[in-house]
């Protein structure tokens, strides 16, 4: 049985990730394919707590000039853990079973958000070991745009979402997408500021030559 392939969705928080992840899953499930959608962070112990901090609800332990959310590096390394964890306990195993894994979030998120406020090539090396994507879909949406569809959908923004950190992720996002496209690696732009089917319809185009027909 061939592999399974490892698609990929990122971008800003609000770019519409889990809209597309999810009518990619359905698109391959309708084809006959096995999937398995997921995302970061994961369900898993770090997961939890990653999800916690991004809520303002875990924090340092209190202390003279404490900052008041967790330090970045410790961010980092929780997400580089959790991705870890994610990969042995999920993703590489349903890959290997000829499952596609369709994952909302993965390395470049790190990258792009955690690299925006620590050494970017520290991050990098914390998760060198993590698979690459067969491919990575980057949906491109300014922050304002963003940010009005967050504020639509949740009163209360989390941790990275405001406008200014948003476009400083946003750069760090394209940097790493010509990067990652010089290594070889497969990556796809999209603008994600249009219509949701015509997004997903650009998405088939990317995918239906990666999977292999069901037998």
């Amino acid at each position: 049985m061939p592999a399974g392939r490892f698609i990929v969705f990122e971008g800003i928080d609000g770019s519409g990730l889990s809209t597309q992840a999810a009518l990619l899953a359905e698109w391959l499930l309708g084809k006959g394919h096995p999937v398995y959608l997921t995302k970061e962070p994961s369900a898993g112990p770090a997961g939890s707590q990653i999800r916690l901090a991004l809520a303002g609800r875990l924090v340092s332990r209190p202390g003279p000039g404490a900052p008041a959310g967790l330090d970045p590096r410790a961010m980092a390394l929780l997400f580089a853990a959790d991705r870890m964890d994610h990969l042995a306990g999920e993703i590489e195993p349903l890959l290997e079973a000829g499952t596609h894994v369709v994952c909302d979030r993965y390395v470049l998120s790190s990258l792009a958000y955690q690299g925006a406020e620590v050494d970017p090539a520290w991050v990098q090396a914390i998760n060198a070991g993590a698979r690459p994507a067969d491919l990575t879909v980057l949906l491109r949406v300014p922050p304002q745009v963003a940010l009005a569809r967050i504020r639509r959908a949740r009163p209360r923004a989390e941790l990275y979402e405001n406008g200014e950190r948003l476009g400083r992720v946003l750069d760090n996002y394209e940097r790493l997408a010509r990067e990652l496209a010089g290594s070889g690696q497969r990556i796809a732009v999209l603008d994600g500021t249009l219509p949701v089917d015509a997004v997903h319809r650009e998405v088939v185009s990317l995918v239906a030559p990666l999977v292999t027909p069901p037998a």
